[in-house]
């Protein structure tokens, strides 16, 4: 397993650019624009530690978060998502969005954190429970 990033959600990008990026000094590693989904993701990381970015997540429509839903999720990278999605719920973890797409699931902590699992390298053709496994409560 490898450790990706953190994501929180923002509410204003330019400010919280300012607070990361110029008062921090994080860099900007990686930003993409997502029209559809109406959103921007900036990555920004330590001087020298692109591996260690932090992922600021602004939905271009204005939301008010609360109950936490501005700290985002913890992200790691697995060899194989099925085999690894599979151990957790074999030990009764709750598969919240399971990897139909062969590339990406959540899980909760037990302190309900969200921790985003993400297949290295190329997606995994799709395969059964998954490909068919709904969502189950939050993630």
């Amino acid at each position: 397993m490898k450790y990706l990033h953190t994501m929180v959600r923002v509410t204003d990008l330019d400010q919280s650019l300012r607070f990361y990026r110029d008062l921090l000094g994080l860099e900007e590693t990686r930003r993409i624009e997502n029209e559809n989904g109406r959103y921007t993701l900036v990555f920004l990381s330590p001087p020298g530690q692109p591996d260690a970015p932090v992922e600021l997540t602004y939905n271009w429509d204005p939301e008010v978060y609360t109950g936490g839903r501005n700290f985002g999720h913890l992200a790691y990278e697995v060899d194989n998502i099925y085999d690894f999605c599979q151990k957790l719920m074999d030990a009764g973890v709750t598969i919240n969005r399971p990897p139909r797409d062969g590339n990406m699931a959540f899980v909760r902590s037990p302190d309900n954190i969200s921790v985003e699992l993400l297949q290295k390298g190329d997606p995994l053709p799709g395969k059964e429970p998954w490909a068919s496994m709904g969502n189950t409560g939050e993630w």
